[in-house]
């Protein structure tokens, strides 16, 4: 019972330190809640749209003009410009101007009724990946239609059936399903792990930032008092303000993202709560090996940030993991977003059972704990340290 009072005490002793410094406010909360809207309205279209590209038709003739028409009727692309030469069009993509371009040499129709395989080129600039790809794919959509076209009333003129000519132009039927985001949904794949890893990395830094103040104004002697030198108290205590709010935050932002912008969730509400769960203890828990391991306001800060900024790199949302080196695959495991985003990619995502990912919910668990490591050195840095600047 005594542990409880005195768990509430610092609590409340907390409480009062978060609400006289704003910088706890702002990173706790506004923050957070700033990169919520950020990035959740940047990709509200879900995919790029109406991405500008060129044509530079040299036989312009009813069929060239139909195939572009069908480019400009594309989701993703939008006809901006009719260019006289390549060279145009290649200067104009250099510009920044168009992502991309469709030539039609002089004589493509007359080749093509004549089944003499003209060439119809398309060029597309990665400089922009996403961008580029869309692009990329209307492009080349366009050039498989105009050979179909002509493939189609070919046969039809000779008497073919409609059977016959689907049979003859697509041999193999492709049955294609994209799994829990049909939509390709951009906010879908990136929104779910870019703000809970910004949120994450607030938690570090916060975690780190709260011990290294009680250091800086000497606090902590007064500190772990209040708990009888019982060090875990003092941390239980102390934390608890911080993983309420976290909390609320995070459960917050699940809620907007599934409730109210209806994301999908195959796994369901419960692995959605103990992913979040796991997400704000496991932060926590690192930012206070961190300053345990060097107990230093400036030098725990600092690992807080480097680890957080490489978590977005190697948690394989942007670039699989598989694909990385070796030693980079290995480094992956070292950080709590890439074992959030398999549990969320695993269970919540595609909805698989919880001991497909058992593996990262184990590290997650073990982020958790990792204090318990360093706990005797953070007593020891409060009650003997000295502050350096």
């Amino acid at each position: 019972m005594k542990c409880f009072n005195q768990i509430w005490e610092i609590a409340l002793r907390e409480m009062k330190i978060l609400k006289k410094n704003p910088m706890y406010g702002f990173c706790m909360v506004v923050f957070p809640l700033l990169t919520m809207v950020f990035f959740t309205s940047l990709l509200d279209d879900g995919l790029p749209q109406d991405l500008p590209v060129g044509v530079v038709d040299l036989d312009n003739t009813s069929t060239t003009r139909a195939l572009t028409r069908k480019l400009d009727g594309f989701q993703n692309s939008r006809v901006v410009a009719h260019f006289q030469s390549v060279a145009e069009a290649r200067h104009a993509m250099q510009e920044n101007e168009i992502y991309g371009f469709l030539y039609f040499p002089k004589g493509t129709t007359s080749n093509l009724i004549s089944a003499r395989r003209p060439k119809v080129s398309f060029y597309y600039s990665n400089v922009s990946l996403s961008g580029g790809s869309m692009v990329m794919k209307d492009l080349k959509t366009v050039s498989t239609l105009g050979s179909a076209a002509v493939g189609m009333a070919t046969l039809r003129a000779k008497g073919a059936t409609d059977k016959q000519i689907q049979a003859f132009l697509q041999p193999i039927r492709i049955d294609l399903h994209q799994v829990a985001n049909p939509w390709s949904n951009y906010n879908v794949y990136l929104s779910t792990v870019f703000v809970p890893g910004i949120m994450m990395l607030f938690m570090f830094l916060i975690s780190a930032y709260s011990l290294g103040m009680e250091l800086k104004f000497n606090r902590g002697k007064e500190w772990i008092e209040k708990a009888d030198g019982k060090i875990v108290v003092a941390i239980i205590g102390k934390y608890l303000p911080h993983i309420l709010v976290f909390l609320l935050l995070m459960f917050f932002y699940q809620f907007y993202i599934y409730h109210v912008l209806h994301f999908p969730h195959v796994g369901g509400w419960m692995m959605v709560v103990l992913l979040s769960l796991l997400g704000v203890f496991g932060s926590i828990g690192f930012g206070i090996f961190a300053f345990g391991l060097m107990p230093s306001l400036r030098m725990s800060m600092s690992i807080c940030s480097l680890w957080g900024v490489l978590s977005f790199s190697l948690a394989g949302s942007a670039f699989p993991a598989m694909g990385m080196d070796a030693p980079l695959q290995a480094l992956t495991w070292l950080f709590p977003l890439r074992h959030y985003y398999m549990l969320f990619q695993i269970t919540v995502f595609n909805g698989y059972p919880l001991i497909d990912a058992w593996f990262h919910l184990v590290a997650l668990i073990g982020f958790t704990l990792m204090p318990w490591f360093v706990i005797s050195k953070v007593k020891n840095a409060m009650l003997t340290y000295v502050y350096i600047p």
